[in-house]
């Protein structure tokens, strides 16, 4: 298959560098390799991708299509050849039956694939052009409505005469087997159980996604505006959070009990299906969900393949429609060829199970994908604390007494194996169940062990991990509990809740935190426990649903072996206590997604810098350097127009050494006083300026207000700080910007705004400082992880031992250096955002300026950079440079 392309579809006349962009991503994805790509922000990256990715997948359906063409001509001609002639000896005979038999099988499969390609291009066809069609479907469905509606107001409430029959839907269900294939059909309605019937065979495709939904939002609007919007089968996913439409489960609030109010509604659907005609009497907690009615779930499926919707989008059409959003985006699935979806969903093979996705042979697209080994280890890990293990072990054994008349031999023996468990990990913390996890003390200290030694320490390595889990899966016993506690809190049943709420805000299962991290965020740091504690709601589900985050732990504990550990951390209180999973070896789980797929593309704003990428994600998956390429390209606008500087010393001569050694004495914070004084008077609208730490910065706020140099900071431009809380960080953006706007109309002593924030936190990641919002962006000192963490330490031992060293750094000490420069990276990205802007960026440390330290910084900054040892020529060329801005204007 020849490579290349001559011309590329596109809204517009493209840069030159977008044509360079696509050109090597339409090469990559035809040769089948894993491309990392970086295309700063403001470079039309999302255009690019998809008109040149959607470009290959255009050209590679037509040559299929010509190559099935011709295998489907050949083949007919073979038969009517082999027809033509015949055979004397037998061997030969059977040879020539064989053989015409396999062609007949081959000439019958092409001719189906055909007939199927067709028939699905005729329906969207057909959906795209008929309108008369969807204002039928329209009438159709608002009669529904009605009548729907009428049903609803005629329901009395009701309930159930017999106890045994009111919680015969808590009770788990007799566990005959540890066979799966047995065990399957006997419990609650799976993520599977939508018709079989609406289930198509899957197309090629592009799998496309990314951090946050807004981010997804954005890159469909980008598709509906490029030349394909019209020819393109997308299909958006995302978690029921986003996608329910039905009032009575949306209002449940949380992921996982949203999840369980919508899979039992589909099993009373089931049960109502098989039920013979008896007419028998339901509670509320037996509704059937209106939403999922398989014709208007096919009619909704057709819908979103044949017109391009966002998530928005897909929720006022399935209000139209009556039908799911998010089962009818499962459904389109197969016949998509444009998937967008959120990085949990592609990343964790469970939920990428549940979710009908099909990496085989087919096209991943990671974008934002700086972060990709950060998110890897986050989704992949849990963590549990003392209250929690105490709260499950309470709740399960009420359980248990409530229903052990009911529960089979099977069942309480698992039970008794979760208890005994949970009994031993409370043991590892220093502590008893069935006490008050608040009133018990224990040791302090952080101890890490490998999950052999931890189940050995908690004396449960008598116990099958793996049947546990797997009954955990099939039995739903958290679902069930959940159920349990929720139903009979107010009726005697301990929901063992007086523990402080602050340290239990914390998500523990690692893909539940991720989905809150998304959720809480726009592209923005996840928040902290102390910011959480508004949430009513988080507290109140973790409270009754300790179960779900064991599960989490069980599923994080049998995934891994050697690329685990476990760190407990002792508190001195049982219930501020946890024990983590720590994944060390993210690589473990990415090497499905490579090793399936056609190509994987690797794209972001800033990649750089890529060696560690490549050696722990890559090369540990097992990739070869020949599969590799990379592609970095340089930003749009002119190179007069950015102005990188190193500073090694300051206004007075002292030398900028931010170590944590020296950073917190009076003279260094002083001269960073100086430093800024100096930005401010010559650096119009807003200067963003980013620490190493909140600790730092809060202490050389203090030592300005002490020393006067806030003070005179203060009058040349006025001072913002990063908000403790992530809700305030919309509020404090818009009024840091009405400032720099109000300044520049009234020309007065104050010049602007100065933000002053920390590298990680809430304003180093995707928030937009373009044009006057960002004219200087300052680095102060370098924002090296914590290396006396546990988990960084264990991280660089591991790295140590299995990945080889490299210019006589070890693995290690690259991680340490590559993760500060990553975070730096990102946070002087923050400027420059379009063709016309132009910034400035201050690297204010003597450690910048070695050459293995500025090779890290991406290609189009570091070739602009100048390393300055005396402050004179820096201000000189920072004056300089907005000197002639002034005049171009």
């Amino acid at each position: 298959m020849e490579s290349g392309r001559d011309h590329f579809p596109f809204p517009y006349q493209p840069y030159t560098i977008q044509e360079q962009f696509m050109q090597a991503l339409y090469n990559a994805l035809d040769q089948g390799k894993v491309g990392i790509f970086e295309s700063p922000t403001g470079t039309g990256k999302s255009l690019s991708l998809i008109c040149g990715a959607l470009s290959w997948l255009t050209d590679y359906e037509e040559k299929r299509r010509q190559q099935k063409a011709a295998l489907l001509q050949e083949g007919e001609a073979a038969l009517s050849t082999s027809a033509a002639q015949s055979s004397s000896a037998e061997p030969d005979w059977i040879t020539d039956f064989v053989q015409k038999k396999a062609e007949r099988d081959l000439v019958s499969k092409l001719k189906e694939e055909e007939l199927k390609r067709k028939k699905r291009e005729e329906r969207l066809e057909m959906i795209r052009n008929n309108v008369q069609l969807k204002f039928a479907m329209k009438r159709k469905n608002c009669e529904d409505e009605e009548a729907f509606k009428l049903l609803q107001l005629s329901k009395e409430e009701q309930t159930e005469s017999e106890q045994d029959r009111e919680d015969e839907d808590l009770v788990v269900p007799e566990y005959e087997s540890d066979d799966e294939s047995k065990t399957r059909n006997r419990f609650s309605a799976t993520e599977d159980d939508i018709d079989d019937e609406l289930v198509e065979e899957h197309v090629t495709k592009i799998y496309y996604c990314s951090r946050t939904h807004s981010q997804l939002t954005q890159f469909v609007h980008e598709v509906q505006k490029s030349p394909f919007s019209s020819e393109i089968s997308l299909v958006t996913l995302g978690s029921r959070q986003n996608l329910c439409i039905n009032e009575e489960v949306r209002q449940l609030g949380s992921v996982q009990r949203m999840n369980d109010r919508c899979l039992e509604m589909q099993k009373n659907k089931h049960e109502k299906q098989h039920e013979d005609g008896v007419k028998r009497k339901r509670s509320a907690a037996k509704s059937v969900c209106p939403y999922i009615k398989a014709s208007a779930l096919q009619q909704m499926r057709d819908d979103i393949l044949g017109t391009v919707h966002d998530i928005e989008q897909l929720l006022k059409l399935g209000k139209e429609t009556l039908s799911c959003p998010y089962y009818s985006s499962r459904l389109a699935v197969p016949a998509a060829q444009l998937v967008v979806l959120p990085y949990q969903i592609l990343l964790h093979e469970a939920t990428r199970r549940a979710a009908g996705v099909q990496l085989k042979d087919q096209v991943v697209i990671i974008d934002e994908a700086h972060n990709l080994s950060d998110t890897l280890s986050c989704i992949h890990s849990a963590e549990l604390t003392g209250a929690q293990l105490c709260r499950a072990h309470s709740q399960l054994t009420q359980y248990a007494d409530r229903y052990k008349s009911r529960l089979k031999a099977k069942n309480l023996m698992y039970i008794k194996q979760i208890l005994f468990v949970i009994e031993g990990l409370v043991r590892v913390l220093g502590g008893k169940v069935g006490q008050n996890p608040q009133n018990q003390t224990t040791p302090t200290g952080s101890e890490m062990l490998t999950i052999n030694n931890f189940l050995f320490e908690a004396q449960i390595d008598n116990i099958n991990l793996f049947k546990l889990q797997r009954y955990f899966e099939k039995s739903m016993i958290s679902r069930k509990l959940g159920g349990f506690v929720e139903k009979y809190a107010g009726s005697g049943v301990s929901l063992h809740s007086q523990s402080a709420p602050n340290k239990e805000n914390r998500c523990t299962e690692g893909l539940q935190r991720y989905l809150q991290t998304l959720q809480n965020s726009q592209g923005t740091m996840p928040v902290t426990p102390g910011e959480q504690q508004g949430s009513t709601e988080a507290e109140r589900v973790l409270s009754a649903s300790p179960m779900m985050q064991m599960e989490g732990f069980f599923m994080a504990l049998t995934n891994s072996n050697t690329d685990g550990r476990l760190v407990v951390h002792r508190q001195g209180t049982l219930s501020e206590c946890s024990i983590k999973f720590l994944l060390l070896n993210p690589a473990v789980h990415f090497a499905q997604v490579l090793k399936e797929c056609r190509a994987v593309i690797i794209a972001g704003g800033t990649m750089q810098p890529v060696s560690d990428f490549k050696q722990e994600l890559l090369f540990a998956a097992g990739v070869r350097e020949e599969r590799i390429t990379e592609f970095s390209c340089g930003h749009v606008i002119p190179p007069e127009n950015i102005l990188p500087l190193v500073l090694c010393s300051g206004p007075s001569g002292q030398e900028l050494d931010f170590t944590f050694q020296n950073r917190g004495s009076p003279r260094m914070m002083d001269e960073m006083g100086r430093i800024l004084s100096n930005i401010c008077n010559v650096v119009p609208g807003g200067i963003v300026c980013f620490f190493p730490s909140y600790e730092y910065l809060r202490r050389i706020i203090s030592h300005w207000e002490t020393s006067g140099a806030l003070t005179r900071l203060a009058n040349k431009k006025k001072i913002f700080q990063e908000p403790k809380k992530a809700s305030q960080v919309e509020q404090v953006l818009s009024e840091f910007s009405r400032c720099i706007q109000r300044c520049a109309v009234d020309r007065g002593e104050l010049t602007g705004s100065m933000l002053l924030s920390v590298v990680g936190g809430k304003m180093s990641e995707g928030i937009n400082f373009s044009d006057d919002l960002g004219r200087c962006v300052v680095m102060v000192g370098m924002p090296y992880p914590n290396i006396k963490s546990p988990e960084l330490q264990e991280k660089m031992s591991y790295l140590d031992k299995h990945l080889p060293h490299t210019g006589g750094r070890s693995p290690g000490q690259a991680l340490i250096e590559n993760l500060c420069m990553k975070a730096v990276n990102q946070s002087i990205g923050r400027a420059i955002r379009h063709r016309g802007d132009y910034s400035t960026m201050v690297l204010c440390d003597k450690r910048y300026s070695r050459p293995t330290t500025l090779s890290k910084l991406p290609l189009w900054i570091k070739e602009r950079t100048s390393t300055h040892t005396t402050f004179g020529p820096a201000f000189a060329a920072l004056r300089k440079f907005f000197l002639e801005r002034k005049k171009q204007v």
